[in-house]
């Protein structure tokens, strides 16, 4: 993925610019409603720091999701075979690995967050490579889990990662669209 691309409707995304993105990154992930980003306490020059590594990576992305323009959302892909997975399950060939997190708002738009996750997924199926997308929040996150099986994804398993308890979860490409037909059908 690279320069901005869109994936139908008000959703686009572009890489992320470790340097030029911080302050707004560090807004976000410093935020009290972003506490399952284990970010709360980082300063600027850590959060620098954190993007500069990811970008150095050839295993891991990440993209600011813009909303009609304005960035509004943060993305990271990447691959669990040498990222944050290792050890911890058996990855499938075409296996992806994704973090995504909403910028903090007064303003609270009636299916944003949902309409965030189906653009996220989009874009991670756009890529004919993928075949399963693979998330692991926080146990304790249930807004996120109840989020993650509106897209399609099913738990699989509890891990145990070295910050946190972690609820495993995969989602196809069929059932990705899958969900996303069922959705459509209930409008």
């Amino acid at each position: 993925m690279t320069g901005d691309r869109t994936t139908g409707g008000d959703f686009t995304f572009r890489p992320l610019d470790p340097l030029s993105d911080a302050e707004l990154v560090h807004g976000w992930v410093t935020h009290p409603k972003a506490s399952f980003w284990l970010m709360g306490n980082a300063s600027l020059p850590d959060v620098e720091r954190e993007y500069m590594a990811i970008a150095a990576s050839e295993h891991q992305d990440a993209f600011i999701g813009l909303h009609k323009g304005v960035p509004s959302f943060l993305m990271e892909r990447y691959d669990p075979r040498y990222a944050e997975l290792v050890g911890l399950y058996e990855p499938l060939p075409g296996d992806v690995g994704m973090h995504f997190l909403t910028a903090p708002s007064d303003v609270r738009i009636p299916g944003f967050t949902r309409g965030v996750i189906t653009a996220v997924m989009r874009e991670l199926f756009a890529d004919p490579a993928t075949e399963r997308v693979v998330v692991e929040p926080d146990v304790r996150n249930t807004a996120v889990h109840t989020l993650n099986e509106t897209v399609g994804f099913r738990p699989e398993t509890v891990i145990q990662k070295p910050e946190k308890e972690a609820l495993l979860s995969f989602c196809t490409r069929e059932q990705f669209e899958a969900a996303v037909r069922e959705r459509e059908l209930a409008i």
